[in-house]
This record gives C-alpha cells, structure tokens and sequence, in this order.
C-alpha cells in the first residue's frame, strides 16, 4: 500500500491543539482555530449537540480564571487524511484518566499558509459521552 504524504504541520497543529487547550491557554487557541470554528457531539443517545466556538472558548476561559487543573493530554493520532488545503485528522484523545475517552474527527482547513482547526466532531469511544466532553472541574493544587 502506498504511504500517503500529509503535511507535517498538520501534526504539529494537532500537538499544539492538545497541548495549549488543555492548559487553557486562549491566546494560543484563538490562533489555532478558525473563526468559524464549532464541535458536534454525539451523546450515547445518538443525540448530536452543537457548541459554537465562542461558548467552548468561555468555558475554557471560565475553567483558567477559576484556577481549574489542567486537562489531560493524553491522545493519539489515529489517522490524518489530505486533500489540498483541507484535512481531515481523526484522533483518540481523554481530557482525564476520570472521564471517558472520546474519538475527535478534526476537520482542518489551510489559509493563509497556516492550518487550522474549522471544526471538530467527538463521538462515544466505546460507550457514551453524555453531558459534557469536558471532565468535571477540579481546582489545581
């Protein structure tokens, strides 16, 4: 089977993406998303959700000012696929060794010379999400 080529940057995207959210960082993130940017979750019930950017970025804001711990980073990159200057980045990814894995379908879109993530979709990894993707709040130590 042929090895198909992905941009590298696209991983290095995807490393930022766990690395700066999950330690709240929003000017890092604001960087890293498109302005258009939502999440679709898939609950346990089969029931989608959709969170605009702007209500993920306040309760990613509300979780640093309120001194929440850091999420976890544990994630794996399953599969990246290319065409031109979209992408499509599927990922295993826990936000706490307390809450259920989930698998993300990033959806990355390259403009201006940068990649960004333009949406994302998390589904039940198996089993259910159901609430939030987040992990409950816990104040950092």
């Amino acid at each position: 089977m042929a090895q198909i080529s992905v941009d590298p940057a696209i991983h290095r995207l995807i490393s930022d993406v766990v690395t700066k959210g999950s330690a709240y960082d929003l000017d890092a993130m604001d960087k890293l998303y498109t302005a258009d940017e939502s999440y679709l979750i898939l609950g346990g019930d089969g029931h989608v959700t959709r969170v605009a950017r702007a209500e993920m970025m306040a309760e990613f804001k509300a979780r640093r000012d309120e001194g929440d711990a850091p999420l976890s980073t544990e994630h794996r990159i399953l599969h990246v696929e290319q065409q031109d200057d979209h992408a499509t980045a599927i990922l295993y990814r826990r936000m706490s060794p307390d809450h259920p894995a989930a698998m993300y379908e990033l959806r990355l879109r390259k403009q201006r010379d940068r990649w960004q993530v333009a949406g994302e979709t998390v589904t039940p990894w198996p089993g259910g999400i159901d609430g939030s993707v987040l992990p409950p709040r816990q104040r950092a130590a």
